[in-house]
């Protein structure tokens, strides 16, 4: 039997839960030009972004059990309400999404400066802004948490 690490390593998918695929689909392919991987109309679209992938679920959907006969048997999840993701960004990338975001008619909410948060941190910038479903996004510079 192996012995798992004893730390985690990393963060391999995110999902958010969305309530009009085809909007979220359009915001985050065409205004966050994330590349779509996969997708069952009415249910899912899943986009790779660097070495993680964004899964967007249909909040109603996944609530279902799989039918007996799939060979995913993926367990009924699922949540209502807004979530929140954050993506890394330099200081110059920053001003460019906030650029791009506000060209697509996309407001942000806010744009600060953090005070350091942990040890070996020392502050940086966010942005946050929604998506279509009122989801929490936020660009930062990962320096924020030290990384």
């Amino acid at each position: 039997m192996r012995v798992p690490p004893h730390q985690v390593s990393a963060i391999l998918e995110a999902a958010l839960y969305v309530t009009d695929l085809d909007a979220a689909e359009a915001f985050y392919s065409g205004v966050l030009r994330l590349e779509r991987i996969a997708k069952v109309p009415g249910r899912h679209v899943f986009f790779r972004c660097g070495k993680t992938i964004v899964l967007l679920f249909d909040a109603e959907a996944t609530r279902q059990p799989p039918p007996p006969d799939t060979r995913l048997p993926v367990p009924p999840h699922g949540a209502f309400g807004q979530g929140h993701l954050c993506f890394a960004a330099t200081a110059q990338e920053i001003d460019a999404w906030k650029a791009l975001l506000e060209g697509h008619g996309v407001t942000i909410e806010a744009d600060f400066e953090w005070p350091s948060l942990t040890e070996g941190s020392s502050g940086g910038r966010s942005i946050y802004f929604r998506d279509p479903d009122g989801n929490s996004l936020e660009f930062a510079e990962p320096r924020i948490w030290g990384l």
